[in-house]
């Protein structure tokens, strides 16, 4: 039998080690994801009897009665003052198996993300949209909770956060936050977002946007005087607002449009990239800043030309993620395959690469 303490230990040596995750299953010893990579922990692998019992160390009754009735369950676990972890709990070929995504408690600096300076003045926008995307795994969590954190130390206003589960802890500093969680405090993203226009917010967080309800609820808490943030898993500016307006029946897309072309701030697209220079990953981003240029394409439906207008917006903030990956890459920060592979269009980054050589 395992020792008691075991799923401690487990956790223990996730955050000795940087892991941004921690993989159980039956049949294998337990995995951590460090860097990007997997790593099996020296042990041998797991009984069923094994798994059970690191799930119940860490579910509620509440938690494990889903896990047996609807096959899984989500929630968030305080590892002490270490890290919170955000656990998804399964049945897989009828035994169980568990995920903890690591969330430090110590916030990144905005500064330290890698955006560039002008994304702090969109913070300061009184009302509008703005989106970060791009795969799981990618980030959006730490960027979304260093933008929250910046509003909360430099701005005195009400901050609601929507999540499942919730992640990051934020304190009250200039800002008040209020984090809801669903589930346990509000049954449903639309449900909490139509709740919070009552509760006086300045801000917003919908923690994701993944159904039509929750889309429509933000964007009109966008137009309605809220800054509202939200996350899609999506890749690049035109491909989201592209992916918001299919998700809504024909005979609205138009108003979609229209909404979308008014109330959208900026749209962030990254990814995590390993580093060369030293441990670690790096971000790179796909930044999309609104400008009456744009807003004009995204109500035309010419989102198509929006990638034009992002190579020539520098001045805004803007930058599309070949120029970013280029960058990365020239510092000497990521590897030619990964600027290669991550790259939107390849060829033309070896040829900029060619000139930038003297080829």
């Amino acid at each position: 039998m395992i020792d008691d303490n075991l799923m401690e230990m487990l956790m223990q040596a996730a955050c000795d080690n940087g892991a941004s995750d921690l993989l159980i299953e039956v049949g294998d010893p337990p995995l951590l994801r460090v860097h990007g990579e997997l790593t099996p922990l020296d042990m041998d692998p797991l009984e069923p009897e094994d798994t059970e019992k690191l799930m119940k160390a860490i579910t509620t009754p509440a938690n494990i009665e889903s896990v047996m009735t609807k096959g899984g369950a989500d929630f968030g676990y305080a590892f002490g003052d270490q890290a919170r972890f955000r656990v998804s709990v399964f049945k897989a070929k009828s035994h169980i198996g568990l995920v903890l995504r690591r969330i430090p408690n110590d916030m990144i600096p905005l500064d330290a993300i890698g955006l560039p300076d002008q994304i702090k003045e969109l913070l300061y926008k009184p009302r509008g949209l703005i989106l970060v995307t791009g795969p799981t795994g990618s980030g959006k969590t730490t960027t979304l909770t260093s933008m929250l954190n910046f509003i909360n130390e430099n701005r005195a206003c009400h901050i609601i956060t929507i999540e499942d589960p919730i992640e990051y802890y934020h304190n009250h500093k200039k800002s008040m936050v209020t984090q809801r969680e669903i589930g346990a405090d509000v049954p449903s993203f639309a449900e909490a977002i139509r709740r919070a226009l009552r509760q006086d917010p300045d801000v917003i967080l919908v923690g994701e946007m993944r159904d039509l309800e929750t889309m429509g609820a933000a964007i009109t808490a966008a137009e309605t005087g809220h800054l509202v943030f939200g996350t899609l898993h999506t890749t690049g500016a035109a491909s989201t607002v592209d992916r918001i307006v299919g998700s809504f029946p024909t005979d609205q897309q138009g108003q979609v449009r229209m909404q979308l072309s008014v109330g959208l701030v900026a749209v962030i697209s990254q990814l995590l990239i390993p580093r060369i220079d030293r441990p670690g990953r790096v971000g790179a981003f796909e930044i999309m800043v609104n400008t009456p240029s744009i807003a004009s394409m995204i109500r035309d439906g010419n989102t198509h030309r929006i990638i034009s207008d992002i190579q020539t917006g520098a001045k805004f903030g803007m930058q599309t993620l070949d120029s970013h990956l280029l960058s990365l890459y020239t510092s000497g920060i990521i590897s030619y395959e990964e600027f290669i592979s991550k790259s939107r269009d390849p060829d033309t980054q070896v040829q900029k690469l060619r000139e930038m050589n003297g080829d």
